[in-house]
């Protein structure tokens, strides 16, 4: 294998090997350090919103079971907490640069004689947020974040979906300090 080849190999490999991290699913979360979780117990469903309405519901049952599974009680109306969740679609931009020939006479400046193409793409991702007020103050007690790239199959998203909630709420409730 020509030198020129071995360099093209490993800048692809490196291209490859670089934009796995993008791809992965990122989830955050953060509340009120002076709450103390331990005195709720249920909650009740405020607004939830997705553009799609079926993901409506599966968005409340993905957050129903990491709830109830912590032994929260979901109650219709009057619950210590009130529960609220967005899922937001957007398309994300990126950009791959390929190179025809890293050949004689690359510099530290640019590539030399080879031409460069350089394609975007644009990837959908979803963002769901999910929120934990308490119900009588309507003060914010807990937020998750979950960032993920889409794909264009309905149930391959809620597998996607089930995974970031139980990520999100992994360690709920939080100690109060």
């Amino acid at each position: 294998m020509k030198l020129h080849q071995r360099i093209a190999v490993t800048a692809a490999l490196a291209i490859a090997v670089l934009s796995i991290p993008a791809l992965a699913q990122k989830v955050e979360t953060d509340y009120d350090h002076s709450a103390n979780f331990k005195q709720y117990h249920s909650y009740s469903w405020g607004h939830v919103h997705a553009e799609d309405p079926l993901f409506e519901q599966r968005i409340r049952d993905a957050v129903d079971r990491a709830l109830q599974a912590k032994g929260w009680q979901q109650v219709p109306t009057g619950g210590d907490t009130t529960v609220t969740a967005v899922a937001i679609k957007k398309n994300q931009e990126e950009y791959n640069t390929f190179y025809t020939s890293l050949g004689p006479g690359w510099r530290w400046h640019g590539w030399g004689d080879g031409m460069a193409t350089t394609t975007v793409e644009n990837i959908p991702v979803g963002t769901l947020v999910v929120d934990i007020y308490d119900s009588g103050s309507k003060h914010l007690l807990w937020r998750g974040l979950a960032h993920d790239q889409l794909s264009d199959k309905p149930d391959k998203d809620t597998k996607k979906l089930q995974k970031a909630v139980d990520k999100m709420f992994s360690k709920f409730p939080p100690r109060s300090m």
